[in-house]
């Protein structure tokens, strides 16, 4: 009996981190969260936190029951919820999420993880377990970290969690000697990087990505699309084209990063697009990245994709503020000491001081392999 209990407990919490995961790019800086609410070893109710001005999911599930099968209907269910429940008022339209599952009659809420938000942590819990709701903390925890790992990373550190990406061929070459790289990968892959702008607050490139590419860093071809992200530049002496797409395109997404080197009257003329100027400083090495990602985080931009060459993908490693790689590795050989690569700048100069990765998993998308880590700190 306890295994087919555990077995039921497991079933409605992937259910509960699939309506989560719903909402991907669409809650920041709030996490994703995902309730179901059970009863009789039945669904009654269910809900997700899909925007971050509407209700919470264990809200959500709430109200559903009530609206099936009348207000009396939760009390003495079940609730899976992703992440601790909150015990606060967060705006106006979302009371504690702890005081509408006491109302409602809650008798048993599992859940995968608790809430690292140091104004909920523990506190939650505290509410319903005084209220006499039994309490059980940490199925499937692992999942749940790794869904709101954007939101775990800024709420405890306020800084932006850091996604890297790259497109290349076999022998590790992200352009030919003359610079072509459309198309290394396949559409597959192009859907995919779709898919994690669709995700994060801001992508991010060096100048001479966009003097070369003139890229528009907006999400395209995917279904369900949250939002285009942010576009950030990083441009220490204000080179970018007025006529670039990052500025003709949404340019009040735009965030163009200078130095003290970059000069006044081009500052006043990029500002006139609407596009917004962040001054960083800047040192032989380039910008100063920890500081930079210190000042996106008191923005509320809590996650960045890094899509720059290799010039740019190198002061984001070696700076350290990298968190997740994805590589995406197409079946072509370019070759030439000439073509560029991912990784650039100095190098190492011994093995023991190369970047390392952990939890590295692989999947194949079309006739590509893309391979996802996390940089080991």
């Amino acid at each position: 009996m306890k295994d087919q209990a555990k077995r039921t407990d497991i079933k409605f919490m992937k259910e509960a981190l699939r309506l989560a995961a719903r909402a991907a790019g669409r809650t920041s800086p709030d996490p994703m969260v995902g309730a179901v609410l059970v009863k009789n070893g039945r669904t009654i109710g269910s809900g997700y936190h899909g925007e971050v001005t509407t209700p919470h999911a264990e809200a959500w599930a709430i109200e559903k029951a009530a609206e099936r099968h009348g207000h009396a209907s939760p009390r003495g269910a079940t609730l899976y919820v992703n992440l601790e429940p909150c015990c606060f008022f967060w705006g106006k339209n979302n009371p504690p999420c702890s005081s509408t599952i006491i109302k409602a009659g809650i008798k048993r809420v599992v859940v995968a993880m608790q809430d690292p938000n140091p104004s909920v942590s523990g506190k939650g819990f505290a509410e319903l377990k005084k209220a006499g709701i039994h309490v059980e903390v940490g199925l499937l925890e692992e999942e749940a970290k790794r869904l709101n790992e954007i939101f775990i990373k800024y709420i405890t550190t306020g800084l932006p969690f850091v996604f890297l990406k790259s497109a290349m061929s076999l022998d590790g070459k992200i352009a030919t000697k003359k610079g072509e790289s459309f198309w290394i990968s396949g559409p597959e892959s192009r859907k995919r990087a779709h898919h994690l702008r669709n995700i994060v607050d801001a992508v991010l490139v060096g100048i001479n990505t966009i003097v070369k590419d003139d890229p528009r860093l907006t999400v395209r071809d995917i279904k369900n699309k949250a939002k285009n992200p942010l576009k950030i530049i990083l441009d220490p002496k204000a080179r970018i084209p007025l006529r670039a797409k990052v500025l003709q395109i949404e340019p009040e997404n735009a965030i163009i990063v200078v130095s003290s080197k970059a000069p006044g009257s081009k500052i006043k003329k990029i500002e006139e697009k609407m596009a917004r100027v962040l001054k960083i400083k800047n040192n032989k090495n380039g910008f100063d990245m920890p500081a930079l990602m210190k000042e996106l985080g008191k923005r509320k931009i809590t996650s960045v994709l890094v899509e720059g060459g290799g010039t740019t993908n190198s002061r984001c490693l070696e700076a350290g503020v990298v968190d997740k790689v994805a590589f995406f590795v197409a079946p072509k050989m370019i070759g030439g000491s000439k073509a560029p690569t991912p990784f650039e700048g100095g190098g190492i100069r011994k093995l023991g001081e190369a970047i390392r990765l952990k939890d590295m998993t692989t999947q194949r998308l079309g006739e590509d392999i893309l391979i996802e880590g996390y940089i080991l700190h």
